[in-house]
């Protein structure tokens, strides 16, 4: 029983031990700063849940560090293991550093000033007077000059003594400050946890629009870890026009476009808004923003088959030069019903089409290339393939490329190449043609719905504004010792101290000397 009790003390006193460590203010300032380090991993690494397809680029290209970045959650940063625990380590650590420091401030607002030291000439502010008077009279009148102190008088003997501080201020600041940096990382988590966020390409000038109903209508879509999709803030938007202004060399000066959007009850009354897209203009509306995140082309092309029917499609096309908008794509159409006799010869005559858009065309030696990001001289640089290209089978494929396993299993063919202006067509060996119709722009819409980005807000200017007060306001104390020195005089002694600033504390001692020895009005 006696080895079971001293067993239990010792791990009651290394538990009691570790959480005095952990709640302390300089392991709170070392994980805030373990925080910051492990950010830096989902700043210079691709993120999966912003951008999977970079993420599988970087482990192709890096067959030995990737598979050991993301067996590290080097790709999942703000989602890791490691990551939530320092995060929760900050929380935890902050909450009991500031517990007590905001019981002993409170303690403090309630005590009186504490008395005045033996010897007031050892302080680094001290001076001394004799006046005429005696010494309560006097007393009243110097803690009556000390307007904006805490002071409380004390008579002892015939002494009297004044104490009196001001400064309070300064360690509320500084609790606010903490206190606020605790909610802004809680709401961060909160956003984390019930907010979600969905990248969608929507094409202007007639475009079918868009609806948020489902994750699924998302190009790329980031959900919290409580959402599950089928509560989605239900919102469409469709794009009228979209207008972009560049300089000579290129490079743009202004994205605006023109949306029409429904939400709550515009949905069930078929009405539509109208609203000036621009960047870092957003809109905002029943808890979700939509941003203008970006543009590019979409190319249309129509497959007349053999037959005469005919499919057209608007596809966008990825921008891989930023600054020419030089852009590539695929597009995949399937035989419209009839033209083939059955679904496993109709599978046969599918038609892709994979290559390169130029909005303003320039041809070096065959090779197509952009030679401005306006739409002023569209042309396209297409292969055409024909077979199955994967439309029936399920799988998801990507936007931008034909699956390159059915080009090399010879299930799908390439049959044609060619570079095309608007209204040029390929003609195939079955007589089925291809025809490039033009291009539309199109911008990329990011959806956010963030349910704490209010308290976000609050919580960071709150920051601010005690970060200021606890810089600005400084703790200083002073005391007054009054002592009878003969007939109808007294001696004055004044001593202060500063507490924690020392800058200004002479000019500052000097101007309350002289006022409090009645020395200026």
């Amino acid at each position: 029983m006696a080895r079971f009790r001293a067993i239990l003390r010792l791990l009651t006193g290394k538990a009691r031990n570790t959480w005095r460590a952990l709640t302390s203010m300089g392991t709170a300032l070392v994980l805030l700063f373990l925080l910051a380090l492990a950010a830096i991993p989902g700043a210079l690494l691709p993120q999966r849940n912003l951008n999977a397809a970079k993420v599988d680029e970087y482990l192709a290209l890096h067959p030995v560090l990737g598979p050991w970045l993301n067996r590290l959650e080097a790709f999942d940063v703000f989602s890791s293991f490691w990551f939530t625990a320092i995060y929760v380590l900050l929380c935890v650590s902050l909450i009991g550093c500031l517990t007590p420091r905001t019981l002993e401030h409170l303690r403090s607002l309630r005590a009186t000033p504490v008395a005045a030291p033996r010897n007031l000439g050892r302080l680094p502010k001290h001076a001394a007077a004799e006046l005429a008077g005696d010494a309560e009279t006097l007393g009243a009148q110097m803690a009556g000059r000390l307007r904006g102190w805490r002071r409380t008088t004390r008579t002892e003997g015939g002494v009297v003594e004044v104490s009196a501080e001001k400064g309070y201020l300064r360690e509320f600041g500084n609790l606010t400050f903490h206190f606020a940096l605790l909610g802004l990382l809680a709401s961060i988590a909160v956003g984390r946890l019930f907010g979600y966020e969905g990248n969608v390409m929507v094409i202007a000038d007639g475009g079918p629009g868009f609806c948020s109903a489902s994750p699924a209508a998302f190009d790329s879509f980031r959900a919290g870890t409580t959402v599950d999709g089928t509560r989605l803030h239900p919102m469409c938007i469709r794009v009228n026009d979209f207008d972009a202004n560049y300089l000579v060399s290129g490079l743009a000066t202004s994205f605006t476009a023109h949306i029409d959007y429904q939400v709550g009850e515009d949905l069930r009354a078929d009405r539509w808004r109208p609203y000036l897209l621009e960047v870092n203009h957003p809109l905002r509306v029943s808890g979700v923003r939509a941003y203008l995140q970006g543009h590019g082309y979409a190319p249309t092309f129509t497959v007349i088959f053999p037959d005469g029917q005919t499919r057209t499609q608007t596809v966008q096309f990825r921008p891989d030069n930023p600054l020419t908008l030089l852009s590539s794509g695929a597009v995949r159409i399937d035989p419209p019903a009839g033209s083939y006799p059955d679904a496993t010869e109709r599978r046969k005559h599918q038609i892709g089409i994979q290559g390169l858009f130029a909005p303003t065309a320039e041809l070096d030696d065959g090779l197509l290339s952009s030679a401005f990001p306006a739409l002023h001289d569209p042309a396209v640089a297409v292969d055409v393939y024909r077979g199955d290209t994967g439309l029936d089978t399920g799988r998801p494929q990507g936007l931008f490329t034909l699956d390159s396993r059915l080009i090399h299993q010879g299930r799908l063919t390439k049959v044609a190449r060619s570079n095309l202006k608007p209204g040029e067509e390929i003609r195939l060996d079955d007589g089925t043609r291809v025809r490039f119709d033009g291009a539309v722009p199109f911008i990329n819409i990011q959806l956010s719905h963030d349910p704490a980005e209010v308290w976000v807000l609050v919580f960071a200017m709150t920051m601010m504004s005690g970060l200021v007060v606890s810089l600005v306001v400084r703790r200083r104390r002073i005391w007054i010792r009054i002592t009878p020195a003969g007939t109808g005089t007294v001696n004055v002694e004044l001593g202060g101290l500063a507490r924690t600033d020392n800058s200004g504390w002479g000019d500052e001692f000097e101007r309350l000397s002289t006022r409090l020895f009645g020395k200026e009005t």
